[in-house]
């Protein structure tokens, strides 16, 4: 197995092993540093079955079964499709996933330590492929604030809600998504985090608050609570954050949840298929000893 890091902060390109095949210790070992050293991990080519996909990912931690879970590979509810396809005039995925930065799970008590995608269709248009999927640096973020600032929120918590990023995309021409119901409303209320998180791979501090999950500074008032949300997330919008990975099919893309946030582009037509297997691993592992 190869580590190649990209010229930036985040992204690694990882060739010589096969993903269908059963992961050794000594390269979950490998592949863990490398996702707190690099953030975003590419394993182009690879072609692999479902079931093979999702053991893969099962190697890190717990596979999320999505609380609004519309479309999956049949037999696997923890593998999603994410595509604008549509099949006998039913779409088969769910398609405007992730469109607006945000930090998945963060809206869950137990948070997710990475998302893994596997690109099975791809669009392309002029030899260009698109939509692209976006990252920002969460560690560089932090450690850039203000010293004040980070002495004002250390120790302090922001309130996450689900149904805020939610709304937002079924605002978005074109959505598929219905209002939660009142039972998927009740399994995922809305918590509090820390603004300031120890990454569990290289216990370096995080900056964790998203446009797309957070409301609010908890006990804090709410005028002086968004001026610091808003001050937050122009910090995150800095130009040397920004790392986009260009998909190819076959492409294996596996991202730390905790030290960046991200969002995918659409701009691809509805005609030009896009069709991803997703997987959300949570951080229920002990990884400072599985990296020991």
């Amino acid at each position: 197995m190869q580590i190649t890091p990209g010229p930036g902060p985040l992204g690694a390109r990882i060739t010589g092993i096969d993903l269908g095949q059963p992961l050794a210790d000594a390269d979950r070992r490998s592949l863990l540093r490398a996702l707190g050293a690099h953030g975003v991990l590419c394993f182009p080519a690879q072609r692999m079955e479902v079931d093979a996909f999702a053991a893969f990912g099962a190697r890190f931690g717990a596979l999320e079964v999505n609380v609004a879970n519309l479309f999956h590979e049949p037999g696997h509810p923890e593998v999603m499709v994410l595509s604008n396809m549509v099949e006998n005039g039913k779409p088969v995925g769910l398609n405007d996933a992730g469109q607006g930065w945000h930090t998945d799970m963060s809206y869950s008590t137990d948070v997710a330590l990475a998302n893994i995608l596997h690109a099975q269709r791809v669009p392309v248009r002029h030899g260009k492929p698109l939509g692209e999927t976006q990252f920002r640096d969460m560690r560089a973020a932090y450690r850039d604030l203000p010293e004040a600032l980070k002495q004002k929120l250390a120790g302090r918590s922001a309130t996450h809600d689900f149904e805020k990023f939610w709304e937002e995309m079924r605002k978005r021409p074109g959505s598929r998504r219905k209002p939660l119901t009142a039972e998927q409303k009740a399994r995922k209320p809305p918590v509090s985090q820390p603004i300031f998180r120890t990454h569990p791979i290289t216990g370096e501090t995080v900056l964790y608050a998203n446009p797309g999950y957070t409301l609010f500074i908890d006990g804090m008032d709410a005028q002086e609570s968004g001026e610091i949300l808003d001050f937050l997330f122009r910090h995150q919008d800095r130009a040397e954050y920004l790392y986009a990975h260009h998909w190819a099919e076959g492409d294996v893309l596996m991202w730390d949840n905790i030290g960046t946030m991200h969002n995918a582009v659409a701009d691809y037509l509805p005609g030009e298929a896009r069709y991803m297997r997703r997987m959300q691993v949570m951080a229920s592992l002990d990884y400072a000893a599985l990296v020991a």
